[in-house]
């Protein structure tokens, strides 16, 4: 097994998104294809599912002998690809002879001075994890909107209160939360979104953990866009588009009213 990642922005997103799923779960489960690799994984609570796929046309190489499915620990795997230099390419490897083991190589072609190669041989996990089966599903409403632009919102809310609540209608979305320093509402105006949907005379209003949100599903390093699915009855759709038919999407369970 090698695969490479040359694209500068696309070995930002390959970090970023580790960066993420280790907040969400210790141990990644990545099963690799002929065309594709594929995580997917629970946080310990069982609020987050996270599902993830990266085609083989995402990276400057795939190269996969055979399918199979290997399981690392997530913060280890991030401290090791995060110590990558800008101009270093990510060379990722695992021989039939050592199958307990990935070796990580950074370097590059043009070495410039003080541009050390590294490698690293990480051992692998011995977990089983049975993957679910997601089912196509319609949403009451659905809306993209620029990463930045909700990062900073949310950023914002969670220094107001713990919880968020997500209001949609026809007309316009809005966000509350409140706590000890008063309450804070943001109105989002549909003009202002991407794109957005809602079956007509629906109104959704679901609530959430702040923090839980900053901390594993909301960020703006992932795609300039991020899209939302919601419905008064199923957990909240966050999909991120990666490029090359690549997407990390995380399935968020909404918190009950009292």
């Amino acid at each position: 097994m090698k695969i490479t990642i040359s694209d500068k922005r696309k070995k930002e997103i390959f970090i970023s998104l580790f960066n993420v799923l280790k907040n969400c779960s210790s141990l990644i489960n990545l099963s690799l294809f002929n065309d594709f690799l594929h995580i997917q994984g629970m946080d310990k609570s069982h609020i987050c599912l996270y599902n993830v796929k990266i085609s083989n046309l995402w990276f400057n190489e795939y190269h996969i002998e055979s399918e199979y499915k290997i399981c690392f620990d997530s913060s280890i795997f991030y401290s090791i690809i995060s110590t990558k230099n800008d101009n270093q390419q990510i060379m990722i490897t695992m021989n039939n002879k050592e199958q307990d083991f990935l070796h990580i190589y950074f370097g590059s072609n043009e070495v410039k001075k003080g541009d050390f190669k590294k490698t690293f041989k990480m051992p692998l996990c011995e977990y089983d994890y049975e993957e679910m089966n997601i089912p196509e599903t319609e949403y009451d409403t659905e809306f993209s909107i620029q990463s930045k632009q909700i990062t900073d919102i949310f950023t914002q809310l969670g220094n107001f209160g713990n919880d968020i609540v997500i209001n949609c209608n026809e007309e316009n979305i809005y966000m509350i939360t409140d706590g000890t320093s008063g309450e804070m509402r943001v109105d989002i105006a549909i003009d202002d979104l991407n794109s957005f949907s809602i079956v007509e005379g629906e109104k959704v209003s679901l609530t959430y953990s702040i923090a839980y949100m900053n901390k594993m599903c909301i960020t703006n390093k992932l795609s300039s866009d991020i899209d939302f699915y919601l419905s008064n009855e199923r957990p909240m759709k966050i999909n991120y588009n990666l490029g090359d038919d690549s997407y990390i999407v995380f399935f968020i369970a909404p918190k009950l009213n009292d």
